[in-house]
Protein backbone atom coordinates (compact mmCIF):
# COMPACT_ATOMS: atom_id res chain seq x y z
CA UNK A 1 0.00 0.00 0.00
CA UNK A 2 1.34 3.44 -0.88
CA UNK A 3 2.25 5.80 1.94
CA UNK A 4 0.20 8.98 2.04
CA UNK A 5 2.68 11.84 2.53
CA UNK A 6 0.05 14.01 4.23
CA UNK A 7 -0.21 11.64 7.17
CA UNK A 8 3.25 10.09 7.32
CA UNK A 9 5.26 13.28 7.37
CA UNK A 10 8.89 13.71 8.17
CA UNK A 11 9.90 15.47 11.38
CA UNK A 12 10.89 18.47 9.23
CA UNK A 13 7.38 18.73 7.75
CA UNK A 14 5.82 18.47 11.21
CA UNK A 15 8.19 21.17 12.45
CA UNK A 16 7.21 23.36 9.49
CA UNK A 17 3.56 23.00 10.52
CA UNK A 18 4.49 24.07 14.05
CA UNK A 19 6.00 27.26 12.63
CA UNK A 20 2.83 27.87 10.60
CA UNK A 21 0.75 27.22 13.69
CA UNK A 22 2.67 29.70 15.81
CA UNK A 23 2.35 32.36 13.11
CA UNK A 24 -1.37 31.67 12.56
CA UNK A 25 -2.12 31.89 16.29
CA UNK A 26 -0.57 35.37 16.29
CA UNK A 27 -2.03 36.47 12.96
CA UNK A 28 -5.09 34.70 11.44
CA UNK A 29 -4.02 35.75 7.95
CA UNK A 30 -1.10 33.32 8.31
CA UNK A 31 -3.53 30.36 8.30
CA UNK A 32 -3.25 30.20 4.48
CA UNK A 33 -0.61 27.43 4.25
CA UNK A 34 -2.88 25.03 6.16
CA UNK A 35 -5.78 25.84 3.86
CA UNK A 36 -3.68 25.38 0.71
CA UNK A 37 -2.17 22.13 1.94
CA UNK A 38 -5.31 20.43 3.25
CA UNK A 39 -8.36 21.91 1.50
CA UNK A 40 -8.49 19.33 -1.31
CA UNK A 41 -8.04 16.44 1.13
CA UNK A 42 -10.82 17.62 3.47
CA UNK A 43 -13.06 18.29 0.46
CA UNK A 44 -12.58 14.72 -0.82
CA UNK A 45 -13.29 13.32 2.65
CA UNK A 46 -16.57 15.24 2.96
CA UNK A 47 -17.54 14.60 -0.67
CA UNK A 48 -17.30 10.83 -0.11
CA UNK A 49 -20.02 11.09 2.53
CA UNK A 50 -22.13 14.07 1.47
CA UNK A 51 -23.25 13.51 -2.10
CA UNK A 52 -24.74 16.98 -2.69
CA UNK A 53 -21.98 19.36 -3.91
CA UNK A 54 -23.54 22.46 -2.31
CA UNK A 55 -23.69 20.83 1.10
CA UNK A 56 -20.15 19.53 0.63
CA UNK A 57 -18.83 23.04 -0.06
CA UNK A 58 -20.74 24.47 2.91
CA UNK A 59 -19.37 21.84 5.29
CA UNK A 60 -15.79 22.24 4.06
CA UNK A 61 -16.03 26.00 4.49
CA UNK A 62 -17.39 25.46 8.01
CA UNK A 63 -14.47 23.14 8.84
CA UNK A 64 -11.87 25.76 7.98
CA UNK A 65 -13.80 28.60 9.64
CA UNK A 66 -14.09 26.58 12.87
CA UNK A 67 -10.43 25.59 12.72
CA UNK A 68 -9.39 29.22 12.34
CA UNK A 69 -11.78 30.38 15.08
CA UNK A 70 -10.58 27.70 17.53
CA UNK A 71 -6.92 27.68 16.54
CA UNK A 72 -5.93 28.91 20.01
CA UNK A 73 -7.20 25.59 21.47
CA UNK A 74 -5.16 23.35 19.14
CA UNK A 75 -2.31 21.39 20.74
CA UNK A 76 0.32 19.50 18.77
CA UNK A 77 0.24 15.76 19.57
CA UNK A 78 2.83 14.38 17.18
CA UNK A 79 0.52 14.02 14.17
CA UNK A 80 -0.12 16.35 11.25
CA UNK A 81 -2.53 19.28 11.63
CA UNK A 82 -4.97 17.60 9.23
CA UNK A 83 -5.89 15.06 11.93
CA UNK A 84 -7.56 17.91 13.80
CA UNK A 85 -9.24 19.11 10.59
CA UNK A 86 -10.65 15.61 10.03
CA UNK A 87 -12.11 15.57 13.54
CA UNK A 88 -13.78 18.93 12.86
CA UNK A 89 -15.06 17.65 9.50
CA UNK A 90 -16.46 14.52 11.11
CA UNK A 91 -18.24 16.61 13.71
CA UNK A 92 -19.69 18.93 11.05
CA UNK A 93 -20.95 15.99 8.99
CA UNK A 94 -22.55 14.37 12.04
CA UNK A 95 -24.28 17.69 12.74
CA UNK A 96 -25.46 17.80 9.12
CA UNK A 97 -26.86 14.26 9.36
CA UNK A 98 -28.67 15.07 12.61
CA UNK A 99 -30.18 18.26 11.20
CA UNK A 100 -31.20 16.65 7.91
CA UNK A 101 -32.26 13.29 9.32
CA UNK A 102 -30.06 11.67 6.69
CA UNK A 103 -28.57 8.23 6.65
CA UNK A 104 -24.81 8.08 6.47
CA UNK A 105 -23.50 7.37 2.98
CA UNK A 106 -20.09 6.49 1.66
CA UNK A 107 -19.34 7.18 -1.99
CA UNK A 108 -17.15 4.62 -3.69
CA UNK A 109 -16.62 6.85 -6.72
CA UNK A 110 -13.36 8.31 -5.46
CA UNK A 111 -11.81 5.23 -3.88
CA UNK A 112 -10.04 2.56 -5.85
CA UNK A 113 -10.95 -1.01 -5.07
CA UNK A 114 -7.28 -1.91 -5.23
CA UNK A 115 -7.04 -0.31 -1.79
CA UNK A 116 -8.67 -3.47 -0.45
CA UNK A 117 -5.91 -5.62 -1.89
CA UNK A 118 -6.69 -8.60 0.33
CA UNK A 119 -10.07 -9.08 -1.36
CA UNK A 120 -10.21 -11.51 -4.24
CA UNK A 121 -12.55 -10.72 -7.09
CA UNK A 122 -12.84 -10.65 -10.86
CA UNK A 123 -11.67 -7.25 -12.14
CA UNK A 124 -13.75 -7.67 -15.30
CA UNK A 125 -16.86 -7.18 -13.13
CA UNK A 126 -15.72 -3.92 -11.54
CA UNK A 127 -19.20 -2.35 -11.22
CA UNK A 128 -20.69 -5.45 -9.61
CA UNK A 129 -17.74 -5.69 -7.24
CA UNK A 130 -18.17 -2.03 -6.31
CA UNK A 131 -21.86 -2.63 -5.53
CA UNK A 132 -21.06 -5.73 -3.49
CA UNK A 133 -18.42 -3.87 -1.51
CA UNK A 134 -20.80 -0.97 -0.82
CA UNK A 135 -23.48 -3.44 0.29
CA UNK A 136 -21.00 -5.25 2.55
CA UNK A 137 -19.93 -1.97 4.12
CA UNK A 138 -23.57 -1.23 4.93
CA UNK A 139 -23.89 -4.61 6.68
CA UNK A 140 -21.05 -4.34 9.20
CA UNK A 141 -21.25 -2.59 12.57
CA UNK A 142 -20.84 1.19 12.67
CA UNK A 143 -17.66 1.03 14.77
CA UNK A 144 -16.13 -1.43 12.28
CA UNK A 145 -17.11 0.78 9.34
CA UNK A 146 -15.55 3.76 11.10
CA UNK A 147 -12.23 1.94 11.45
CA UNK A 148 -12.24 0.95 7.78
CA UNK A 149 -13.14 4.48 6.70
CA UNK A 150 -10.38 5.98 8.82
CA UNK A 151 -7.74 3.54 7.58
CA UNK A 152 -8.63 3.20 3.88
CA UNK A 153 -10.65 6.28 2.95
CA UNK A 154 -8.96 8.87 5.16
CA UNK A 155 -5.66 6.94 5.05
CA UNK A 156 -4.92 7.59 8.71
CA UNK A 157 -2.05 5.76 10.39
CA UNK A 158 -2.84 3.36 13.22
CA UNK A 159 -1.33 5.88 15.62
CA UNK A 160 -3.76 8.56 14.41
CA UNK A 161 -6.71 6.16 14.57
CA UNK A 162 -5.77 5.19 18.10
CA UNK A 163 -5.44 8.81 19.17
CA UNK A 164 -8.79 9.78 17.70
CA UNK A 165 -10.61 6.79 19.20
CA UNK A 166 -8.81 6.80 22.55
CA UNK A 167 -6.97 3.48 22.19
CA UNK A 168 -3.42 2.29 21.73
CA UNK A 169 -1.84 2.06 18.30
CA UNK A 170 -1.67 -1.74 18.62
CA UNK A 171 -5.35 -1.95 19.60
CA UNK A 172 -6.23 0.18 16.57
CA UNK A 173 -4.32 -2.30 14.34
CA UNK A 174 -6.06 -5.33 15.83
CA UNK A 175 -9.56 -3.82 15.65
CA UNK A 176 -9.02 -2.58 12.09
CA UNK A 177 -7.79 -6.03 11.03
CA UNK A 178 -10.86 -7.65 12.62
CA UNK A 179 -13.17 -5.12 10.92
CA UNK A 180 -11.55 -5.83 7.56
CA UNK A 181 -11.88 -9.58 8.13
CA UNK A 182 -15.59 -9.14 8.91
CA UNK A 183 -16.02 -7.01 5.78
CA UNK A 184 -14.34 -9.72 3.70
CA UNK A 185 -16.68 -12.38 5.12
CA UNK A 186 -19.77 -10.31 4.31
CA UNK A 187 -18.36 -9.36 0.88
CA UNK A 188 -17.85 -13.02 -0.09
CA UNK A 189 -21.27 -14.20 1.09
CA UNK A 190 -23.31 -15.52 -1.84
CA UNK A 191 -25.84 -13.08 -3.26
CA UNK A 192 -25.00 -10.23 -0.95
CA UNK A 193 -26.40 -7.80 -3.56
CA UNK A 194 -29.96 -8.19 -4.82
Amino acid sequence: MAVNPYFHQTPDKLQEEQVWLKEAKQNPEAFGPFYKKYHAMIHRYVQQRIIDPDHTHDIVAQVFMKALKNLHTYEFRGVPFCSWLFRIAKSEMNQFFRENDSNRKVSMDHIQLATFDTFSFDWSEYELVQKRLQHAMNQIKTDQLKLIEMRFFEQLSFKEIGEELGMTENNAKVKTFRALEKLKIVFHQPRNVA
